[in-house]
């Protein structure tokens, strides 16, 4: 019988027992990258403006430094942008889940037995 298996590895940061950084922060940052803008990035992930604010409002307060700052806009509006402390969150948490994806990679013997 063949069967898929395989193995999956979500992790988060923790800041005073606090779920602060994870997956679905690092998606909202990326988009906010590509599109410039909180709305659209909210909508490309299926979120409320609400929720994607909220979350951007959690790294920029609870953070060391902010991770999102807003443009005032000139003829084309304003915008968002990541600040330097937002891509190095963002480089290094993809650093520390592409090493976790490489170890469990090669542990994937366990899954020749199950």
């Amino acid at each position: 019988m063949n069967r898929k298996t395989e193995i999956r590895i979500r992790h988060w940061v923790f800041v005073d027992d606090v779920k602060f950084f994870g997956p679905g922060r690092y998606e909202l940052l990326e988009h906010i990258d590509q599109t410039g803008s909180i709305s659209k990035a909210a909508a490309a992930m299926g979120l409320s403006y609400k929720k994607a604010w909220a979350m951007v409002d959690a790294m920029n307060t609870y953070g060391k430094s902010p991770f999102v700052i807003r443009q005032k806009g000139g003829s084309h509006g304003g915008g968002t942008v990541l600040t330097e402390t937002g891509k190095s969150v963002m480089e290094a948490y993809k650093n520390f889940n592409d090493k976790l994806l490489e170890v469990a990679r090669a542990e994937e013997a366990l899954l020749a037995v199950i």
